[in-house]
């Protein structure tokens, strides 16, 4: 199965490029705008996946402007919209609403799903009420946190942070696994995509 993912924070591309080609089904093109994304069509896709908030989107116009030219389901990757986005985007005839943050094997079933023909719709999402969680957890985090959490999302390693934040690589460790608890993530790639995709950085 072929898939187009567009997106232009490039660790989150990467990271979810990593993830999906663990699938033996799998293979992906990344693009890192909307018209790249356009230009890439020809190599012919089963699914093309588009990031919300990416040059040349205009919102849910560039998922129009896919869906008008791609003749393949088209879904919306997002971290950062909410519920209302995420209904107009299938009422507007989007594939599926993906958030970011899906374990990797849901993510892998939903492209399968929706290549299939079916529409993905997160239903927890959907139905859950929105909450501003990670500004609040921001707050709760200490400026040495903060200031790992930023060199995570510059996809910097432990020994790359502690060389330029001055501390030891242990205590580089031990901010970053208390930094993903706060934020409910599952590793350091997870923490950096929520926080970048929320705005922190």
């Amino acid at each position: 199965m072929k898939i187009l993912l567009a997106d232009d924070h490039e660790l989150v591309r990467d990271a979810l490029i990593a993830l999906l080609e663990q699938e033996a089904d799998m293979s992906l093109t990344a693009a890192d705008d909307l018209p790249d994304a356009v230009e890439k069509l020809g190599d012919g896709f089963d699914v093309v996946l588009l990031d919300y908030d990416m040059p040349g989107m205009n919102g849910l116009a560039g998922l129009d402007e896919m869906k008008a030219q791609a003749g393949v389901p088209v879904a919306i990757l997002s971290g950062s919209a909410d519920r209302s986005v995420a209904q107009e985007a299938l009422d507007r005839g989007a594939a599926g609403f993906l958030p970011k943050t899906m374990e990797s094997k849901t993510l892998a079933h939903a492209i399968r799903f929706m290549a299939a023909g079916e529409v993905y719709a997160p239903i927890k999402f959907l139905t859950t009420a929105p909450e501003e969680v990670l500004p609040e957890i921001a707050k709760q985090m200490t400026e040495r946190e903060l200031q790992v959490l930023g060199c995570l999302c510059r996809g910097l390693s432990n020994k790359e942070i502690a060389r330029e934040v001055d501390l030891q690589e242990v205590t580089v460790k031990l901010h970053v696994k208390t930094a993903c608890r706060k934020l409910g993530a599952k590793n350091r790639t997870q923490a950096a995509i929520m926080a970048k995709e929320a705005g922190l950085f």
